[in-house]
């Protein structure tokens, strides 16, 4: 199927883009990562989502497969196994898209929201406006009416 094409192909971007980031291969990766596990949050997150995405990756090639098989045996309608398999392949791929854009989101050092990127930019760093408080007037004694002196 020519989805199965395109599936493997956004698993194989975002693994690229894992490894142009990094400089090492997604298995170099693990290997530092289970080596030092709390070295870098964002990397031990990155990776974990990625790990999601590529069981969900899985979990949709057999379900086309299975689909596509449903589909050689019995020519015309599709029956309501094959129904059920096709919805089970639209699900299996709203899974996959779904953690991709997790791992898409957690690479965007740009991403808004993005928590770990924010505060790699902005560690050490002075904040980008001077801000002081605002000079009050002094206080100046007024009577009040009832009280005692």
């Amino acid at each position: 199927m020519s989805q199965s094409l395109e599936s493997d192909d956004v698993v194989g971007v975002i693994t690229q883009q894992i490894e142009a980031r990094y400089g090492m291969t997604t298995d170099e990766l693990r290997a530092a990562v289970t080596a030092a596990p709390g070295a870098d949050p964002g990397t031990t997150t990155i990776l974990r989502w990625y790990g999601h995405l590529t069981d969900a990756q899985e979990a949709l090639t057999r379900a086309e497969d299975a689909l596509v098989e449903a589909l050689g045996s019995t020519p015309g309608e599709l029956d309501d196994p094959a129904m059920a398999l096709a919805h089970q392949v639209n699900a299996a791929v709203a899974v996959r898209d779904g953690r991709a854009m997790v791992v898409r989101y957690l690479l965007d050092g740009n991403a808004p929201g993005n928590r770990a990127a924010w505060s790699a930019r902005t560690n050490g760093l002075a904040p980008a406006l001077r801000t002081t408080p605002v000079a009050r007037p002094a206080a100046t004694a007024v009577p009040v009416r009832g009280a005692v002196r």
